[in-house]
């Protein structure tokens, strides 16, 4: 029989392009970062007072919490999750995000995308799976599984789809581009509240996503805003 894994086993890319942590900091309050590629015009970054105080608190715990449950359709325009997932990047970790639904049951997302290598992802999600015990609600895997016994999927005209990527270890793309021109690769569990963040809290410790010295993110100088929060902001792209 096999054994369940008291441990993920999980690398990140060392030699790849990404963003600084102090550049994340400085787009999410819509300052221009110093090294180019970091935000986009057309991906939101910046917070507003209750997002900084989740995005900080999430530094600390080691994962995200964040109000809606339709996490596959928000992924785009929500600028603390977008901005979560370049700090992750930064820190060469996975980025961990508890979605609270309103109907009783919340979603835990683990995306390993900001590890940057694709070839590992199919290894790690299994042992995810293992470590967790449940079934998940999402995975690539299952929905890669899925497609083929549906043809018609396929041809669907599902916003969503662009989540099921076939991930090719040899693409440049993990090299060279920001994460938020990559796809992410994620792996979901539904459950209660309390066991949502008992989880995220041991999934953090797995992937040693916790910074216990982080302080609260302060704003840089001579900050001159976009003009809306929809757009990258002032000087980003």
């Amino acid at each position: 029989s096999t054994s369940i894994p008291t441990s993920i086993s999980w690398e990140t890319r060392k030699k790849c392009w990404r963003p600084v942590v102090s550049d994340v900091e400085r787009i999410s309050f819509g300052k221009p970062a110093k090294k180019k590629g970091t935000g986009s015009r057309g991906v939101p970054h910046r917070l507003n007072e209750e997002e900084r105080m989740l995005f900080d608190n999430a530094r600390r715990k080691g994962f995200l919490e964040v109000g809606g449950s339709g996490w596959r359709s928000q992924r785009r325009d929500a600028p603390l999750i977008n901005t979560y997932r370049s700090l992750c990047d930064a820190r060469s970790q996975a980025c961990i995000v508890l979605h609270k639904g309103n109907t009783g049951l919340d979603e835990l997302v683990i995306d390993l995308s900001p590890l940057r290598l694709p070839d590992i992802f199919e290894k790690v999600e299994t042992d995810i799976v293992g470590f967790v015990g449940i079934p998940t609600s999402y995975s690539p895997t299952q929905e890669l599984e899925g497609l083929n016994t549906d043809s018609d999927a396929m041809n669907d005209e599902d916003e969503d789809f662009d989540v099921v990527v076939v991930f090719d270890e040899n693409d440049e793309s993990w090299d060279s581009r920001p994460i938020y021109q990559l796809p992410p690769y994620s792996v979901a569990f539904q459950m209660e509240r309390a066991e949502g963040k008992a989880l995220g809290k041991i999934l953090a410790g797995q992937f040693k996503t916790i910074e216990a010295k982080a302080s609260k993110s302060k704003k840089p100088n001579h900050v001159r805003p976009g003009k809306n929060r929809r757009s990258g902001g002032y000087g980003i792209g």
